[in-house]
């Protein structure tokens, strides 16, 4: 029973490609506000991360990479958006817990998640981010690094053209 359930309880899908167009949906963040994915790309280049469960370790390494590097990322024109299916409530308290100065969104019907087709395993998004640019994907990670993630994001970011 235990492995069925697992495969029954996992989504399969294929995530986003480089140069699709990235999806337009609405969720709340951390503070309850509803927001739409289209703001951010209106606004400029944007990461969207996704993450199985706030506040586990391997999460809270990946989010403290981005934390550490948000200057960075500014500088370069990013806006950073994390997304997993925690409730608003546990997205605020992960932000407030580690100074997250970036906007968590909580995809408790996995509207996001979907829609970037981020395969997911008993309800926990799997890891892995996406690049967004005039509103295409540029670059994806479908093995996201948890420590690693920031120094991954600023090396494509880096790269001749990228711009």
């Amino acid at each position: 029973m235990g492995i069925f359930t697992f495969f029954q309880n996992s989504q399969a899908s294929e995530p986003l490609i480089v140069g699709a167009k990235a999806p337009q949906a609405a969720v709340f963040n951390q503070d309850g506000e509803l927001v739409n994915l289209s703001d951010f790309y209106a606004k400029g280049v944007t990461l969207v991360y996704f993450y199985p469960k706030a506040d586990t370790p391997g999460c809270t390494a990946e989010a403290c990479s981005l934390r550490d590097a948000f200057v960075q990322l500014q500088t370069l024109g990013v806006q950073v958006v994390g997304v997993s299916t925690d409730s608003v409530a546990d997205q605020k308290k992960f932000q407030h817990k580690y100074h997250l100065p970036f906007t968590l969104l909580a995809d408790t019907e996995k509207k996001v998640t979907e829609a970037f087709g981020v395969p997911t395993t008993l309800g926990f998004a799997s890891r892995q981010s996406f690049l967004i640019k005039n509103g295409t994907v540029i670059w994806r990670d479908l093995k996201a690094s948890t420590k690693e993630q920031a120094a991954d994001v600023l090396a494509v970011l880096r790269r001749p053209g990228a711009e």
